[in-house]
Order: structure tokens, then sequence, then C-alpha cells
């Protein structure tokens, strides 16, 4: 014993010399090697200190701790001497640098990999083992998650968002916590911190498999790590590694976005849960649905676990939105939650959350009105530091066109009737659809159709909208039940699949909460049957799948529109909506930059504009941005040419929201290709991908953050994996599954 804490004396002195030796200069790979070193004493430390028993060993394995903590403070010293030193060497560069760099008093830990990859293991996310499911009345769950905290801050129509969640440990051993959880469609998500204590460890973004391999190592090892990777481009999974009893870790994420306008409303949404999504028998690529403890097996690869009617945990949630409108607020209004709203100024305003709804089991929505109906467009800028920079154009529609004859159509209104539309949701589903009837006139015709495990309708073709019809249709519409599966495959099939009517205009209406894991097949579908069609989305419910109906409507040339839980709500939306699509939109259009010189413009195809929306446009510019811009299109054939008038601001992360857009864009095409069975090409879709995402640090389904605590390793074995069980979103009975018990 004695001898083991001489030779670790004598390890540790050679140790201290290597660290004196690096000075500021040294290279990144030896500074890493310097840290296994220190990690690999520090390990043998405590094994011997768990073995010593005399008062001498004490003694001299006292000396031994001594000497490594002055190692492991200069080592500290070291590494953020060569961080400020990189810093003045590239002043230049670092003046637009990521924000994902490390920054003073932050730290960024690497571990050293072995050259052997580890064994293959089984990564899904699944069912924790500490837990048995409780039986009787209530019972309060204790998971991981304690507390999630949100801060967003609006400027214009620029939205940045910092999200803290706060893990503890309630358990007697160490556990890894896996939490899924939702994020806007369009999150450029692009910082991650991991905070121990006062420590704040900055994450990187690597590819995916790699940022994996480097959490799965540093999970092994002790470490504390945490890993962010995306699932859909609204659902991810946050995973902390080594949470020892007692302790609690924070993880800090920031995003940004552009702010929709709809209907006389700008909107902000921040959603709060994952509803249980359905996977057609045999599809293995979505993301499950299970009751916490392992009620039900899942065989997808990210598996979401849901609390019962008998069950709750502690996790609940703070928001605060600071807004700054740039121009006078008309209205504010929050239809989802109870707030408090403090004026601060014509244009300012503080939105906070109640404490007494603080449960995260709905989407929060915040709505306002600005002074002046003349909108026109909003323009955001961030320069390059190279004579160029990045742009997101904001347009909005001219309410003149509002004002042309309409003319007939022929509308399809697709009712999902599964499981998980059963209560609330159906019943707001029915009453959008029993309000858009009462809209027609003779000269459209009308079809109805419901799914859930197949489809069928009130016809075999649309029919006129007479009177009798109408009434026929308000109580097919009246009879139906929810109950089966989510086979919206089905659904899509039956409503494009027939011939079109080139006398009227078509128009397909879903209504869905879009719980479903096949969202690309979904897709696939619709870009191959839509033909003529518009489809218009209506998200039913608290908590709707964004992503699906998002890029339903954007396939199908048309929009989408949210129909929530509370009265108001849900009718302002089908009124207002079924206005616009009785409208002509502004379509084939097409952007004149006039004397901008630009380049990677997305979307690559301007979709049609309707009034009441708005559409957003980012892309790159060199050299001056000056000069008028015009908007192009047709109504009724006729064309109209309408001139941008700007209102400008600058932001420094339109970088970020312009990469994103790109790999959202690319990930749709890379997902059809893939349909299609064109496996190179998606492979060169995804190289592109990848790319993108690493040049501007933000997480894709190609790329992932990573932090790693490499300072000290954590006592005891890996630990068990424990699940963040979520509620049911609000309003929802869910008949089978997660939450069938």
């Amino acid at each position: 014993m004695l001898k083991d804490a001489d030779a670790l004396s004598r390890r540790v002195r050679e140790l201290s010399v290597m660290v004196i030796r690096q000075g500021a200069a040294a290279p990144p790979d030896s500074l890493r090697r310097v840290v296994t070193d220190y990690n690999e004493s520090r390990s043998r430390f405590e094994e011997l200190a768990k073995l010593a028993r005399g008062r001498e060993e004490r003694a001299r394995l006292d000396a031994v701790e001594e000497d490594l903590k002055n190692v492991g403070a200069r080592m500290k010293d070291i590494v953020r001497a060569f961080v400020l030193s990189e810093a003045r060497h590239r002043q230049a560069r670092l003046a637009a640098a990521p924000a994902w760099l490390p920054q003073p008093g932050e730290e960024l830990w690497v571990i050293e990999r072995p050259p052997a990859a580890p064994a293959a293991e089984d990564d899904r996310i699944g069912p924790g083992a500490l837990l048995a499911r409780p039986d009787g009345a209530k019972t309060t769950v204790p998971v991981p998650l304690k507390h999630t905290d949100v801060s967003a801050s609006i400027a214009g129509t620029f939205a940045t968002v910092d999200v803290t969640q706060e893990y503890s440990n309630p358990f007697a051993s160490k556990i890894e916590a896996v939490y899924v959880f939702p994020l806007p469609t369009d999150a450029a998500v692009s910082h991650f911190v991991m905070q121990i204590g006062d420590r704040k460890i900055r994450g990187i973004v690597r590819e995916r498999e790699e940022a994996t391999r480097i959490y799965h190592e540093a999970r092994e090892a002790g470490h504390v790590a945490s890993l962010l990777t995306q699932e859909r481009p609204n659902v991810f999974t946050q995973k902390v590694a080594n949470i020892e009893p007692g302790k609690a870790i924070g993880i800090r994420i920031t995003y940004y976005h552009v702010l929709p306008y709809l209907d006389g409303w700008h909107e902000f949404t921040f959603p709060m849960i994952v509803g249980p999504r359905f996977n057609p028998p045999g599809f293995y690529e979505g993301i499950g649905a299970a009751g916490y403890g392992g009620g039900q097996e899942e065989r997808q690869p990210v598996v979401a676990e849901y609390l019962s009617k008998h069950e709750r945990t502690k996790h609940e949630i703070s928001l605060k939105v600071a807004l700054e409108a740039g121009v006078a607020l008309e209205e504010i209004r929050c239809p989802t939650h109870a707030v408090t709203i403090a004026r601060e100024g014509p244009s300012r305003a503080t939105a906070t959350l109640s404490p007494l709804d603080a449960v995260p089991n709905k989407d929060f929505v915040l709505r306002w009105k600005v002074a002046g109906k003349d909108l026109k467009a909003a323009l955001v800028t961030e320069e390059d530091g190279k004579g160029g920079g990045y742009f997101a154009l904001t347009l909005y529609p001219p309410a003149t066109i509002q004002d042309l004859e309409r003319r007939p159509m022929e509308m399809v209104f697709v009712l999902d009737c599964s499981g998980s539309m059963d209560g609330v949701p159906i019943a707001k589903a029915k009453a959008a659809i029993e309000g858009a009837l009462g809209k027609l006139s003779p000269r459209d015709t009308l079809q109805v159709i419901r799914f859930s495990n197949s489809a069928s309708a009130l016809g075999t073709r649309p029919v006129p909208a007479t009177p009798r019809s109408v009434a026929i249709a308000l109580q097919y519409v009246r009879d139906l039940d929810s109950e089966g599966g989510t086979m919206m495959i089905e659904g899509i099939r039956a409503s494009l699949g027939y011939p079109h009517d080139g006398e009227r205009d078509r128009v397909v209406s879903f209504l869905t909460d879009g719980f479903i894991g096949n969202e690309m097949e979904i897709f696939d579908a619709a870009s191959r049957l839509v033909g003529p069609s518009r489809v218009f989305s209506f998200g039913v419910g608290s908590s709707p799948n964004r992503h699906l109906l998002e890029g339903l409507a954007r396939i199908g040339h048309g929009a989408v529109a949210w129909v929530g839980l509370d009265d108001a709500t849900g009718r302002e939306a089908v009124d207002a909506f079924y206005d616009r699509i009785s409208r002509p939109a502004l379509t084939g259009c097409s952007l004149d930059f006039g004397g901008w010189n630009v380049e990677g413009v997305y979307p690559r195809r301007l979709p049609d504009l309707f009034v009441g929306r708005s559409v957003t446009v980012v892309g790159r510019f060199s050299g001056a941005a000056e000069g008028p811009m015009r908007l192009r299109g047709t109504v009724h054939g006729s064309a109209r040419e309408i001139p941008i008038v700007a209102t400008a601001s600058k932001h420094a992360a339109v970088s970020k929201v312009w990469a994103r857009t790109k790999v959202g864009e690319l990930s749709l095409a890379r997902g059809l290709v893939l349909q299609a069975g064109a496996a190179a090409e998606a492979e060169g879709i995804g190289t592109e991908i990848r790319e993108t995402a690493l040049a501007h640090g933000i997480v894709s389904d190609a790329t992932a953050f990573v932090a790693v605590d490499a300072a000290r390793v954590t006592e005891g074995d890996t630990g068990t994996t424990v699940p963040v069980a979520t509620p049911l979103p609000a309003g929802m009975t869910y008949p089978t599954g997660a939450g069938g018990r």
C-alpha cells in the first residue's frame, strides 16, 4: 500500500512538471493528454483512499491529494489562458465568432477517447428500472427533471429563447436522466451550457455519431456528461449522465426563430409536451409512447413515457416573455394560460406565466396586435464581417386581394377519428367543420372523409353544397366517434387520390392532432398525390404535432391554423381561416431583389401568399444591400407586382436562422428522395445538411451538442437510466398504450 502511494506521488509530481511545461501556447491535443493523465491519477488516488487503513498511509495519501488539487488548479488556469490567447490572436474573426465558442468564465472539457470504439449497446430511450408503478389514487412520482425556466426576448418578429432545465437526483444511487421534449419546428438551437454548481461547461457541436460516442465514453468513465439530439425538427432528447444522489445539474439551451403573423396577430408559441405518437404496424423509425415504468413495450428508437391519471410529478415550468414590438401595441392575449401582463411603454410589455398554471401539459401561446393595418414587410440582417451577411425578410400580403370575388370551391374535410382525438379534440374538430359548412354556397361542392384504422367517406364523390346536402353532412359529422389507430396515410389517399373537378378550386382541410410517428411517409404520399389541390391543416388540441401539420400545408400550397381547447380561440381561428381559404391567394410568387446581390435563398420556391398570413424568406447577400425589392405573382390569372417597403433592423443570430431554414428544406428533400429509393442522392443531401449545421453550430438530425465534465470522476457505477415522464396533453384521453392504464 505504501509503495503504491509512493508510486502515485511520483506520478503526480511528473504530471505537475508536464502541466508547468504546457504554458499558454500549448496545443489542444497536448492539453487533452494532460487532462487524461490527471483523471487517471485521480481515479488511482480514490482507489487507494478506499483501501487506506493506517495513519501513515493516510498521511501520504493526504499529501498526494494536496498535490492533485494544485495540479488541477494550475491545469484549469492553463486552459483559460489558452482560450484567451487564441482569442487575442484571432480578434478580428472573433468579432463575429460563433457564440458556441467558450466564453470568459466558462469551461470546455473534452475527454481523450481510446482507439477502440465502445461495444455496441441498445441506446433506445426506454423504461427505467427504479420505479414500480404505484397503485391507488394520486401518487407523486419522483423524476429527475425538477424545474424548467423559459425566458423569451422578442424584438419585432425575432425571438431569442433561453430554456433552462434543472435536473436533480432524488434517489439513493447515481442516475442517468433522459427527457424527450418539444421545441418549435424552425428553432435554431445554437447554445448549450451545462452548469454544475458555479461552473459552466459549454457544449460543442459535433457530428451526431461522434457526439454520442463521446457521451457514452464519458458516461462509462464516470464523468458528468450531457447530450442533446434531434429526433424530429420539433422533438429533441436531452440526456444527462452520472447525476449523483442529492446533486443538481443545470442545462441551458438557446434558440432563435422568426415569428409568424396569423390573421391580424403576431404569435409566439412555446411547446411544452410531445403528444403520444401512433406508429403504423411494421414501422420502426418513429417516436414511441409508453406508460411510465415500462407498461408497454415499444420497438421505436425513441420512446416517450407518460403518466397515468393517478400520477403526477413535481416538475413545473416558469415562463416570461419580454416583448418589444417596435410599434405601438394595440392588444395582447394569452389564450392558453393564466398570465400577468405588465405594460412598460407603448411598444413594450412583459408577460409572466402564473405559478397556478405551471404544469407543462399544453403549448403556451402569446398573441399581440400592433397599431396600424398597413403591414408590408420586415427585414432583419446580420453582417458577416466580409462586406456581406445574412437576411430574413418577412412578407405580409396586401389586404386588397381579399376584395376580389372568390371562385367556386370543391371543399373536402378530412377528420381524424382515431383514439387520440377522443373527448374535447374531436368535439372541437366537429365544431370547426360545422362552422365551415355553414359558409358554403350552392356553387360549391363538399365531401367529408374520416380516418382512423381505415378511411371512409360521406359519398363516392363531392356533391353540391345545397341546404339538403349540408344538413346530411352535418349529421354525418355529428355521428362520428373516435377510436382506433391513426392511419393517416388512408386519409391522404382517400382525399387526394380521386379525380379533380376542374371547374372549382379544390381545398382539402385536414383536422387532426397529428400524433403520428411516420411523418415522412405522409409527406411523400401528399407530394405525389396533391396535384392541383390546396391542403389546409387544422392542428386540433392543446399540443398538436406542428411539424406534421406545417409540412402538409407547405407541400399542399396551403396554410395552417390551430384550434385550441378554449371556445374563443377555436371559433376565431375557424372563422378567420375559412374566410382566408375562400379568398384568392397570390400564386406563382417570385422576388425581385433589385440591387441586392443574393444567394442561398430559402425557401427555394416561394409559397403562395394568403391574406393575413406572413411568409419569411432567408438568404445571404454580398456587397451593399440597397435598392427597392418587388414581389410578383398572379391573382386569378392577373399579374400583380407589389413594391416591398420594409422596416429594417439587425440581429446577431440571423445566420443561425438561415442555416436552420436551409437544413429544414434539405431534410425534407432528403426524406422524399429516400422514400423514392434514391439512396446516393440522399447521402449527398445528408452531407450538405451536416456541413451546414457544423459550420453554423446548430443542432440537426446529423449533429448534436455534447458537454463533458472531465475534471472529476463521480463515485459508483454508471447508474440507472430514469426517463422523465410527462402528463398527457391537456384535454386528451388516450384509450390505448400510454394513457390506457
